[in-house]
């Protein structure tokens, strides 16, 4: 199921905005809690792509920060918590920037395989991020050993995308409609 052409743009005030913001970031936490025994598999990469194919970057960052910040209440807050909110950024940055624009020329395919790359996007992003922590002469070293679990984070993402895409897509977009009108 392709994102539809439309991109809702709602004000942040709008309590019902909120509340699907709120029950969508819950959702998305308790799926990463769910899947943490499985390395770098977890539903919230996929997700981040979508809504900001829906809403815009602005509102796939809040998603995602609200994600990693509840869910790692529980998986584990710390100093690594701003590099996973950082490296979302970027994925909600490259998606409105680069796939937006096109995304209903982009068939769900080449949207599942952008949101595998986004593993891989990801895991660069955490090793920028904790490279000056171990020192920038280890950055390759660290950025080589965790290739594997980029590896599992991006086929991971391709297959939440197949797997969601196709229920949220029309969901969201029914709620996002009755939402925002």
């Amino acid at each position: 199921m392709k994102p539809t052409n439309q991109t809702f743009k709602f004000s942040l005030k709008n309590t019902k905005i909120l509340a699907l913001l709120a029950v969508l970031s819950a959702l998305a936490a308790a799926g990463r809690i769910l899947f943490a025994p499985l390395p770098n598999i977890q539903p919230v990469t996929a997700l981040v792509v979508m809504l900001t194919l829906l809403c815009g970057i602005r509102f796939g960052l809040l998603f995602a920060t609200l994600t990693m910040v509840v869910s790692n209440f529980v998986l584990g807050l710390g100093i690594w918590t701003i590099g996973q909110v950082l490296g979302y950024a970027l994925i909600a940055l490259l998606t409105g920037l680069l796939l937006c624009p096109y995304r209903q020329k982009v068939p769900l395919w080449g949207i599942a395989l952008f949101c595998g790359l986004m593993g891989y996007v990801y895991g660069l992003a955490q090793a920028l991020f904790i490279a000056p922590i171990y020192g920038f002469s280890y950055f390759w070293v660290y950025y080589l050993a965790g290739l594997s679990f980029d590896t599992l984070h991006a086929i991971g993402n391709v297959a939440f995308y197949l797997v969601l895409a196709p229920i949220f897509f029309p969901l969201l977009t029914r709620l996002l409609q009755k939402y925002t009108c």
